[in-house]
């Protein structure tokens, strides 16, 4: 620790507000601080009104100082705290003294790493950090809280013994081949080997849970002109985001609308009516929107009902390779003008609803049927969860099925060890127990400067 730079920033977001702070980490943190104000520093956790001088000795700002010794701070280091006036100009100016009087400048996420590197956090909880920072809901930043606070890393920690626990009966087993009980025939193994699976799966499921709350869901509205999708949009959206006219093609762009529906955090996406024409901007409009529906976790097909017309057969036309029941749903719109009420139903094996979205008829069944179809359930102790997490749990149940085959068809008792240390280096992934370095710096250099 005591060989490291001593880093400095800004760690309030840019723009002017009343208070700024800046943060210092590092062994020269305190001796920096007070060649800054050219005073003793305030006793540890308490603030101290100081001036802040410059190279000419003339004051550059006032403000609150405040001390964090090491171990007892967030990055597990000496920690300084400078509270001063927040315009960017003299915020700047006072990270370029911290700088002449020997601080680095901070990387990206570099406090929070120093603070898992001396084992003040676990990956997870360093991650729910930037989580709760860009969570998009209640249930979303309530979650982030969760996983800061250790619920996520628990569980999985709890998994991790369970294997280890694991390792250590097929280690004996296979140690002591002369003992006269046949420790991987016994069963004991197998049992303890499914237990540790469904402990994976449980905890996959609620990481599911976690990873909908964080990222959302990509829902793209497709379909002819004037089928209504503009409208539907704003309905789903609460507010009147998208023009909405009665001439074909008004929209000729993609339009993103964040919005959360039951909790779930969902980007919807209005896109421009699919239709042959000769219009240059018309068809540079539906390229991307072909290109949305590339990318969409979920896509809702609209048509008019009152043209009785077949939407698969358009599905089939522009987008035949992404047809397939997870990912469309048909939406049957302006029953209004049909006399049909608003439903749920089957369509050659597509679900089906049948909307008013001028008049809002049906629309909270569709809702409803959005957080289904994605399978969000959230609880009262779900936590934030990322995609990487879900891939760690993937290959650990891949592994943990490797093992009980080997165990049960091959009776092989050093590939069902090399299956389970695999599944734990795998798991432990998850709180950074084994972690590469490559990995660590694509996570950490997505925070915040100064966080």
């Amino acid at each position: 620790m005591f060989n490291r730079s001593t880093i400095a920033a800004i760690a309030t977001p840019p723009g002017r507000g009343g208070v700024g702070v800046i943060r210092l980490s590092g062994p020269k943190a305190y001796a920096i601080a007070a060649a800054l104000t050219e005073k003793d520093l305030p006793k540890a956790r308490y603030a101290g009104f100081r001036q802040f001088y410059d190279a000419a000795n003339e004051v550059m700002d006032e403000g609150l100082v405040i001390c964090f010794p090491n171990p007892h701070s967030f990055t597990g280091e000496d920690v300084v705290e400078l509270q001063g006036h927040g315009g960017p100009v003299i915020q700047n100016a006072l990270l370029a003294r911290l700088l002449e009087l020997g601080a680095t400048a901070a990387k990206a996420g570099e406090f929070s790493m120093r603070a898992f590197e001396n084992g003040k956090l676990d990956l997870v909880q360093a991650e729910a950090i930037a989580d709760l920072i860009d969570a998009t809901s209640q249930a979303a930043a309530r979650s982030a809280v969760r996983s800061l606070q250790g619920a996520f890393s628990t569980k999985v920690n709890t998994v991790l013994e369970q294997l280890i626990h694991l390792r250590l009966h097929v280690e004996a087993a296979i140690d002591f081949p002369e003992e006269e009980i046949d420790f991987l025939a016994d069963g004991k193994i197998l049992n303890l080997l499914d237990e540790v699976a469904a402990s994976v799966t449980a905890v996959q499921q609620s990481a599911r849970q976690g990873q909908l709350l964080r990222e959302g869901l990509q829902v793209v509205i497709a379909g002819k002109p004037n089928a209504g999708k503009s409208s539907l949009l704003n309905a789903l959206a609460g507010i009147e985001r998208a023009i909405v006219t009665d001439i074909a093609g008004t929209t000729r762009d993609v339009l993103h609308e964040k919005i959360t529906l039951n909790g779930l955090p969902i980007t919807l996406t209005d896109t421009a009516g699919l239709r042959e024409t000769g219009d240059i901007v018309e068809q540079e409009g539906i390229r991307r929107a072909i290109k949305e529906i590339e990318q969409a976790d979920l896509l809702l097909l609209v048509y008019d009902l009152s043209q009785n017309e077949d939407p698969l057969q358009l599905a089939q036309h522009y987008f035949a390779e992404y047809i397939e029941p997870k990912r469309l749903m048909l939406i049957g719109n302006k029953c209004d003008l049909t006399g049909a009420q608003g439903a749920i139903s089957d369509f050659n094996g597509f679900r089906h609803i049948t909307v008013s979205a001028k008049q809002e008829t049906g629309v909270q069944s569709l809702i409803e049927a959005i957080t289904a179809h994605a399978g969000f359930q959230p609880e009262e102790d779900t936590f934030i969860a990322r995609t990487r997490h879900l891939d760690a749990m993937k290959r650990t149940q891949q592994y943990l099925a490797e093992a009980r085959e080997q165990l049960v068809v091959y009776h092989a008792g050093e590939l069902v060890a090399e299956s389970l240390r695999l599944a734990q280096n795998a798991l432990g992934e998850i709180t950074g127990d084994f972690s590469a370095d490559d990995l660590l710096g694509k996570i950490f250099g997505s925070f915040c400067i100064g966080k």
